[in-house]
């Protein structure tokens, strides 16, 4: 049992890599989790996922291909699943399971980027598979899964703990290069952030993971090729004014001010009513949400963010064709 609750401890001293939360109440907000061990007991689940989990895909499948998400461009098929998700649990670090890396498969408890890749999943397994996939059940979670382990690591392939794409920095280049996701911070107008990436590094005790050198050793490589790629911002106080050409169902990544950090969270861009709103899992809120104020207001009152990525989900065939541009 002391082991169990030193193995649980130290999972919760990892969420600072993604620091997935913050508060739409007045005043900045720092972005602290007030959780305890019992409840990162939750973590320890079969990778592969339960009955629950694989319901739960097979409902949002047919809901989805019965209002013909399928057939909408992938942005808006991802903000009509996100929205699917409201009042699901966050939970953090659903990823850090003990045993081998594998792709773990939990569509009940979400944290900020878990969210965004199984709304992306589920979008692209709509599209790739069709309803009678549903009558087998084994090929039904081998498609998931596959599609799954496509977004969320490094060419696609599970090759221990380093293949996975902890920065949303090697989230958004790797993507990008599948065809998946384009960024488009530039194109908006946004400022060149040349901050270092090397939280994790620097931080070696809050992941267990990078006890073993060759671990280490292989996170600190891929921090260092991340820190030297050219990549942008588009600054707290200026998110009001470009966010007239950011899209429903666009990926947002709030820019960290924590040193070595590139990410602190993430959701999806949603309007309402003439605003832009963001569609995520936030710790403080403890439910996947639609923020209760604009993302430009949002980003201006939490501590330990500066700014927005701004990233647009490709739809792979349209990208092979030379379909869908940058902007709208």
């Amino acid at each position: 049992m002391r082991k169990k609750t030193q193995f649980l401890l130290v999972l919760l001293a990892g969420l600072a890599l993604w620091g997935c939360g913050g508060s739409d109440t007045e005043g900045r907000e720092s972005e602290e989790w007030g959780g305890d061990v019992a409840a990162a007991a939750r973590l320890l689940r079969p990778h592969q996922g339960t009955e629950e989990d694989w319901q739960i895909l097979r409902d949002k499948s047919i809901w989805s291909w019965e209002l013909g998400l399928d057939t909408l461009p992938l942005g808006e098929s991802m903000a009509f699943i996100g929205l699917s998700f409201v009042g699901t649990k966050y939970v953090p670090a659903t990823l850090e399971l003990p045993g081998e890396e594998a792709v773990v498969v939990n569509l009940q408890e979400l944290d900020c980027v878990t969210f965004v890749e199984n709304v992306l999943a589920l979008a692209l397994f709509i599209r790739q598979a069709e309803p009678e996939i549903l009558e087998s059940e084994m090929e039904t979670q081998a498609r998931y899964r596959r599609i799954l382990a496509q977004i969320r690591y490094r060419n696609g392939r599970v090759d221990g703990y380093p293949s996975r794409l902890h920065y949303f920095t090697d989230w958004i280049s790797d993507n990008q290069a599948k065809g998946l996701v384009q960024e488009v911070t530039a194109d908006l107008g946004g400022e060149e952030d040349s901050r270092a990436i090397d939280f994790m590094s620097t931080h070696p005790e809050s992941y267990r993971q990078l006890a073993n050198p060759m671990v280490f050793n292989a996170i600190r490589d891929r921090e260092f090729y991340l820190s030297g790629l050219e990549r942008y911002r588009i600054p707290q106080d200026e998110i009001s004014t470009r966010s007239s050409w950011i899209q429903d169902g666009d990926i947002i990544a709030a820019t960290s001010t924590v040193d070595g950090l590139d990410v602190a969270h993430t959701g999806l861009a949603l309007w309402r009513e003439g605003a832009l709103h963001l569609l995520h899992a936030p710790l403080v809120g403890e439910v996947v949400e639609v923020s209760r104020i604009p993302l430009a207001d949002r980003v201006l009152r939490i501590e330990g963010q500066d700014g927005i990525r701004v990233v647009r989900p490709q739809d792979p065939e349209a990208s092979e064709s030379g379909g869908g541009g940058v902007l709208p």
